[in-house]
């Protein structure tokens, strides 16, 4: 394999020319930021081959190291993904601009003019694992919304990475735009994540994407706010009146559709009432799509008697709180509502949950008592994405409760300032 060659990353440095770079992108109009945006579209298509050749070799030392199917998956790039990037990125120049926008105005009793107005947040750094989609999609929504970024991705996709961040720097190029505006920090040294963590001079917002020991430390070393998520122990409740043949495409879209992403299916619960026939369904087409079934109790009897060919092990203590990130799926019965919303909350991480029922009083009382980022009915949790939600690219789910919650779009990379607007008023 060819070599990586270690780099001397100085972060003091990045840190500053991404606070220049910061004042020239807030002030920037949005026809400025559309073409820069058009311009990176332009470019991946033109350097598919060379983003390609670098990430067959990311890939070639994922599998030398032994990366699990899932990780592998998130790295891997093709000619579909490519197109798809460039794509999300066109669709973001559809959007509307944020900033500037007012959020209210109201005049005072003393006539002063008071609004608030949205503004870019300023500098973000984002650490985030083995995909690289990622690198395109934050910083198309840090351009559009006038932020600059500091970018550190994982180890195994570094030359993906680098490939796509030449990318963007050439579109910025192209329009005059710095390239600090998008930084890569390309070294491996985990040393520099925590460096990144305390750089609060220069960054405002840390937003980790990746598993629990990421969020752990990001939280734990930090001196700049961090935006939490990402991390999906997610739910389906299949009700006693949900209509058993759609309510099982649901969970098998869910579950396998792209199993490696965190609004990936990880538990079905099923009412009692209708378990019997449902756990039958579901082993037979578990089975077609070579999933492996986790259950205990009664279920696990159940899903022994209904397919042979169904993988069917017994749960452990601790995988009704696993992020699966695989073809596993735990499986558990329950008494009704009550018992699948304590459920969740004994179990879940507040990412993506829903019910399939044909029971409005129950989906009503489903999505009043769980506060996950989405709250499903009768729809798969794989809807949980920026866009999906028509927010075009995300920058990440957010589970955490101040600033912003679920796919964090453009808007939720703004903050406000509040304009006051008077008459030489003097306060009295």
């Amino acid at each position: 394999m060819a070599m990586i060659m270690e780099r001397t990353v100085d972060l003091e440095q990045m840190g500053q020319a991404a606070r220049t770079a910061s004042r020239q992108l807030a002030t920037m109009t949005t026809d400025a930021k559309n073409r820069a945006l058009l311009a990176i579209a332009e470019e991946l298509e033109a350097r598919a081959a060379q983003i390609l050749e670098q990430n067959a070799l990311d890939m070639a030392d994922g599998r030398a190291k032994g990366l699990s199917s899932a990780l592998l998956d998130r790295l891997m790039l093709n000619e579909d993904r490519i197109r798809a990037l460039a794509a999300d990125t066109r669709k973001v120049v559809g959007l509307p601009d944020p900033v500037g926008a007012e959020l209210e105005s109201r005049l005072l009793p003393n006539g002063i003019r008071l609004s608030r107005r949205r503004i870019p947040i300023g500098v973000l750094g984002v650490i985030y694992e083995a995909r690289p989609n990622v690198t395109i999609d934050i910083a198309t929504l840090c351009l559009k919304t006038g932020n600059a970024v500091i970018l550190r991705g994982g180890s195994e996709t570094l030359r993906t990475n680098l490939a796509l961040v030449e990318v963007i720097h050439a579109a910025l190029a192209r329009n005059d735009i710095p390239a600090a505006a998008v930084q890569y920090i390309d070294s491996p040294d985990r040393a520099l994540v925590t460096q990144l963590l305390r750089l609060d001079r220069y960054v405002d917002m840390i937003i980790p994407r990746g598993g629990a020991s990421l969020h752990k430390l990001c939280k734990e070393q930090a001196t700049i706010p961090v935006i939490t998520g990402g991390i999906g122990v997610c739910h389906l409740f299949v009700d006693a009146s949900a209509d058993l043949a759609r309510a099982l495409d649901v969970v098998e879209n869910a579950k396998v559709q792209r199993p490696s992403v965190c609004n990936a299916l990880d538990t079905v619960l099923v009412h009692e009432a209708v378990a019997e026939p449902f756990l039958a369904m579901l082993a037979e087409r578990m089975a077609a799509r070579g999933v492996e079934l986790r259950a205990n109790g009664a279920a696990l009897e159940m899903l022994r008697r209904a397919a042979s060919t169904a993988q069917v092990v017994e749960a452990g203590p601790d995988d009704f709180d696993q992020e699966w990130m695989a073809l596993i799926l735990g499986v558990k019965i329950i008494d009704g509502v009550e018992s699948a919303i304590q459920h969740i909350y004994d179990h879940g991480s507040e990412h993506s949950d829903g019910i399939l029922t044909n029971d409005w009083q129950h989906a009503v009382r489903f999505v009043d008592a769980i506060n996950s980022s989405a709250v499903f009915v009768n729809a798969s949790t794989r809807f949980n994405d920026g866009g999906q939600f028509g927010l075009g690219a995300e920058v990440a789910v957010s589970t955490q409760k101040l600033h912003a919650r679920g796919p964090m779009g453009l808007e939720e990379l703004t903050t406000y300032k509040w304009v006051c607007l008077g008459d030489w008023h003097v306060r009295p």
